[in-house]
């Protein structure tokens, strides 16, 4: 069969790629499957000790695929790798149980534990970012943002691998959080939808310093609210209001809001319309 030059030229680019690379499908995969090994009854209510045992063995085999293109730009063996963060998953596993349980505490809406785990994004995208975080420590390139990328494609919560989050984290509703790779985040913290913990300024020259804040314990961040910098940190027992847009440090027991005005007038009313209004 004759190859067009587009098929030559597309081929030539591919091999200028670098070829020490995952596969994307396998990473999702591997995601959906530790997910639900991790918590068996998404998929199969009659998960026995030898099934878990049998889905467990098939899980690093999965795992060591996925990492044996990284072969020549690791430093540790796949088997090491993999016995490392196997290692992890039972510390990883009973961090999500706390989280789970502290969703079903403050939340109003949640029924039980399991439907927290069953259906909430934010529940999902912490469970993958712990795990992809583990994997980040472990300085594997390319398989944490992966495993982030997807769990953002899910649910529209992007927490990269990188950041730095405690105990107890909530997220509610969580659509457009985005947590940068140097957050860090204390324990018993409360994010909600549209969120953004990002740096002041996008620069290649900011590569492996500090660009994110620093949240400290107890801190609620309500809607739409920007927290930027490295140098920002917010004190413990905070609360930031929605909307808010914060570079400086707050000092712990602050409460923060934006302030706005809202005209409510009858709708039958004739005259001329308010042009003093803000949004």
């Amino acid at each position: 069969m004759k190859t067009s030059k587009f098929t030559q030229f597309l081929y030539e680019q591919y091999q200028g790629f670098n070829p020490h690379v995952p596969s994307m499908l396998k990473a999702h995969n591997f995601t959906e499957k530790i997910i639900n090994f991790l918590f068996p009854f998404k998929i199969d209510r009659k998960c026995t000790p030898p099934q878990i045992e049998l889905n467990l063995s098939q899980l690093q085999i999965d795992f060591k695929e996925l990492v044996v293109p990284l072969v020549p730009i690791l430093e540790k063996s796949v088997e090491d790798i993999t016995i490392d963060f196997f290692d992890r998953v039972p510390r990883v596993y009973k961090s999500l149980l706390n989280d789970a349980q502290n969703f079903l505490n403050f939340d109003p809406a949640a029924r039980s534990v399991e439907s927290v785990i069953l259906y909430y994004p934010g529940f999902y995208a912490i469970s993958v970012y712990r795990l992809a975080h583990e994997l980040y420590k472990q300085q594997i390139p390319f398989l944490p943002r992966m495993m982030g990328e997807y769990a953002h494609s899910k649910t529209g919560i992007d927490i990269h691998p990188g950041a730095t989050i405690g105990e107890n984290f909530f997220i509610d509703h969580g659509t457009g959080i985005v947590i940068g790779e140097t957050s860090v985040i204390g324990n018993n913290v409360k994010i909600y939808q549209g969120v953004t913990l990002g740096a002041i300024m996008v620069d290649k020259t900011m590569k492996g310093k500090k660009r994110h804040p620093t949240i400290e314990d107890n801190v609620i961040i309500y809607a739409g609210s920007t927290i930027l910098g490295g140098d920002t940190v917010v004190g413990h027992d905070t609360v930031i209001g929605g909307n808010v847009w914060l570079t400086k440090s707050v000092q712990p027991y602050s409460v923060l809001y934006h302030e706005s005005k809202t005209i409510i007038r009858d709708s039958k009313f004739k005259g001329e319309e308010p042009i003093n209004f803000v949004i």
